[in-house]
């Protein structure tokens, strides 16, 4: 039987962390050929996630530059990725999520008359300038879709909203869930633990999102420093964006304090460890929204609205925005609150079992075999 030639395309960390147990398990699978593209929207935190995971990309666009723009990113890769896809003539592209780079990718599929997977569909918070672009990002990838992976019910049922085709539809859980299984550690140690003083509550903190860069990243880190200064048993993590725009604030406020520990960007690995070490969490990332509630951590949301809100209904998220008053009292509810604290750390995560990338394969393979396979069952 001819194997179903599969694409793959990513550009950045969080969807290379996503996209990776998928890569891997494509290549092992017989069904499949797998094609690796990545376009390296972010050069060396992609190369971090590529080098945890032993993938060598097939194509490799590299292009990222200083100050690069939203427009030169996505006529890069539509350019680039269209030579290659009518040099593979793969039978599906996959793209992941909401990133300029998944978008042009759906584009260029679209250009090509290729098949288009999108993993992680129907994520949305029907506001088109937040979270800025990738929200418009990812409604525009799913116009351009044949195969939607939705990780949830609510994405599905989103997307049936906008009358995309039921039976196109797929609910997978997501992927992050399938990376955690390969990336916690029992006898993990990482430098920055030995600065923390044993028996400390460590909140691990990112925040590097556009719409948050400026005004409402220093308004939380000021709260952040003066929750710290009151609560001699707390200790924060901070790996810090390499955006210099992020790089600026956080030295200003959080600098120079010895129970604030401001640190390179981590690998996934080193993140995922120190998640499951720390007391809570505090991120802008829609990434670790969907992660930390399998590591039994609740997640203070610095974001007004999320596309995430399965998390919120199931008491792992709540949603705290930037304003002063609501991060401080957010803050120190799960301090000093411990029936609060348990309430959102035990919650079940309603966003995946492991086993997302094995639903996503059988449901491409069912796509091209419809007359010799039943559908698969979806994820609840």
């Amino acid at each position: 039987m001819q194997k179903i030639k599969v694409m793959t395309v990513f550009g950045t960390r969080p969807e290379a962390i996503k996209m990776a147990p998928l890569v891997l398990k494509l290549k092992k699978d017989d069904r499949f050929e797998e094609v690796t593209v990545v376009s390296a929207q972010h050069r060396e935190m992609l190369d971090q996630v590529l080098d945890i995971f032993k993938i060598k990309p097939d194509y490799d666009f590299n292009i990222m530059h200083k100050n690069q723009t939203l427009e030169e990113i996505t006529s890069k890769v539509m350019i680039d990725l269209s030579k290659v896809i009518k040099e593979e003539k793969p039978d599906i592209v996959l793209v992941h999520g909401d990133t300029t780079t998944s978008f042009a990718a759906a584009l260029a599929t679209f250009y090509q008359q290729t098949t288009l997977g999108h993993v992680e569909a129907g994520l949305r918070t029907w506001n088109k300038y937040s979270p800025y672009p990738e929200e418009m990002n990812r409604q525009m990838t799913d116009d351009l879709t044949d195969l939607y992976f939705a990780p949830t019910e609510l994405s599905k049922s989103n997307l049936l909203k906008e009358n995309h085709k039921a039976d196109n539809i797929f609910v997978t859980g997501n992927t992050a869930i399938d990376a955690l299984e390969q990336t916690v550690q029992k006898d993990y140690h990482h430098a920055v633990m030995d600065d923390i003083t044993p028996g400390n509550k460590v909140i691990l903190v990112t925040m590097h999102r556009r719409e948050n860069q400026g005004e409402p990243m220093r308004r939380v880190f000021k709260v952040m420093r003066q929750v710290i200064d009151s609560h001699p048993d707390v200790e924060i993590i901070y790996p810090v964006h390499l955006s210099p725009r992020v790089q600026q604030v956080a030295n200003e406020v959080l600098g120079g304090d010895p129970r604030i520990h401001l640190i390179e960007p981590l690998d996934v690995v080193d993140f995922h460890n120190l998640a499951k070490r720390s007391y809570f969490i505090m991120t802008d990332s829609g990434g670790v929204q969907e992660e930390a509630p399998s590591l039994g951590k609740p997640v203070l949301v610095l974001r007004d609205t999320t596309e995430r809100p399965e998390g919120v209904k199931a008491g792992t998220l709540k949603l705290v925005g930037t304003e002063v008053d609501k991060v401080r009292e957010s803050m120190l509810e799960l301090l000093e609150n411990k029936e609060a604290y348990d309430k959102m750390a035990n919650a079940k995560n309603p966003y995946g079992d492991g086993y997302a990338s094995d639903r996503i394969m059988d449901d491409i393979y069912y796509y091209f075999h419809k007359d010799e396979v039943a559908k698969p069952a979806d994820f609840e």
